[in-house]
């Protein structure tokens, strides 16, 4: 799958965790623009890891801050 569709799909998983309706862009933080607490990340990796049958490590999911990162690294964890 090329970047662009993982992309799209991600930002459906998305949708219901975004309680601002924040515009998302690769630049958006998920800390910061979509305000996303521990437990709303760990429900969001959860949803990730459900739909593209992957496994994010804790290592990894320590270094993705942006959404545009964590697009690279689901394209890159598909191989």
């Amino acid at each position: 799958m090329d970047r662009a569709a993982t992309a799209d799909r991600i930002a459906a998983l998305i949708a219901p965790f975004n309680k601002n309706g924040v515009a998302i862009e690769d630049s958006s933080s998920f800390a910061g623009d979509l305000e996303f607490d521990s437990l709303t990340v760990m429900d969001f990796v959860a949803a990730i890891e459900d739909e593209f049958d992957i496994i994010i490590s804790m290592n990894q999911q320590a270094e993705i801050e942006t959404y545009g990162q964590l697009v690279d690294a689901v394209v890159k964890l598909q191989g």
